[in-house]
């Protein structure tokens, strides 16, 4: 009896099927093995460190290794999204940012070049068309918070400090890729849960839980890191997103950057913002009698 090409073509379907099947049976045993291996709740404690460990060398050198550790300065241009209070976006403006690692920056605003933030440490100042003032005490706490949930500080400067503890947390599919999660305390209690994708070993994603002074519960700093570029040696994201508990607050799209320019500490200080407002013309509105 002959078979009909209909009927060749479904045996042939159903025996591509079979040995489909068969492959997933037979690779199945190491797929669960390798599960169990990876398998964070199963690992034990120096397993796990040493996966962690792992993981961290590899981000590092995907970064730019030794390149990426020792940048001193960055000089960055591009465009950053302006988000209402309800975090809805209402437009975008043009910034040059100097920084110098870890905790000082200086951003200028293409749009008004005399409005420049500066922040040196646990001091700030800012220029706009009223002159130079000091910046208040919440805004330089939200940039000395800034720093210390800064996972790039946290790589570049930090590892060596007292009290850190590194947790491989697990594989997850983030952005429809395969990433493991990497864990690192602080002495503070702070927690960086770092998504690293395993084809390229960058980060896509930082959360990190820290607690609330105001209502002790827990709050989650969300960074998305995406449209990566080799500058310099050093790997940059291009577009970077923040969220905090969930709501977008910063969206930055990167033109340009450079590494190691030697930027000068002079321009992060008081004196270097007053000399730009004797620049443009800028002087204090007159006190009232």
């Amino acid at each position: 009896m002959r078979l009909s090409s209909i009927g060749k073509k479904t045996l042939a379907g159903a025996f591509i099927s079979a040995f489909a099947l068969a492959a997933v049976w037979i690779s199945a045993p190491a797929l669960s093995a390798r599960s169990q291996q990876d398998n964070p709740v199963t690992m034990s404690p120096d397993a796990n460190s040493a996966k962690a460990r792992a993981l961290l060398q590899q981000m590092v050198a995907a970064l730019g290794g030794d390149a990426y550790l020792k940048v001193r300065d960055s000089d960055c241009t591009g465009r950053r999204a302006n988000f209402g209070l309800s975090g809805d976006l209402t437009g975008y403006i043009l910034f040059h940012e100097l920084r110098i690692y870890p905790d000082k920056s200086r951003l200028e605003y293409a749009k008004n070049a005399a409005i420049i933030d500066v922040f040196n440490g646990d001091s700030g100042w800012s220029l706009d068309k009223s002159g130079v003032g000091e910046a208040d005490p919440v805004t330089v706490a939200g940039f000395q918070g800034a720093q210390k949930t800064s996972v790039t500080n946290l790589i570049r400067t930090r590892l060596n400090e007292p009290g850190l503890s590194l947790h491989y947390a697990g594989s997850d599919v983030v952005d429809l890729k395969p990433v493991d999660w990497l864990e690192i305390t602080d002495s503070e209690d702070r927690t960086f849960r770092i998504a690293i994708v395993q084809a390229t070993h960058l980060p896509v994603r930082c959360i990190v839980v820290t607690k609330n002074p105001a209502t002790n519960e827990p709050s989650e700093d969300l960074t998305i890191f995406s449209e990566w570029h080799l500058i310099d040696g050093v790997q940059t994201p291009f577009q970077i997103s923040r969220e905090r508990d969930g709501k977008r607050y910063y969206q930055g799209f990167y033109l340009s950057c450079h590494y190691n320019t030697g930027v000068s500490p002079d321009l992060f200080t008081q004196a270097s913002l007053q000399q730009r407002a004797n620049e443009k013309g800028i002087k204090p509105p007159k006190k009232k009698n």
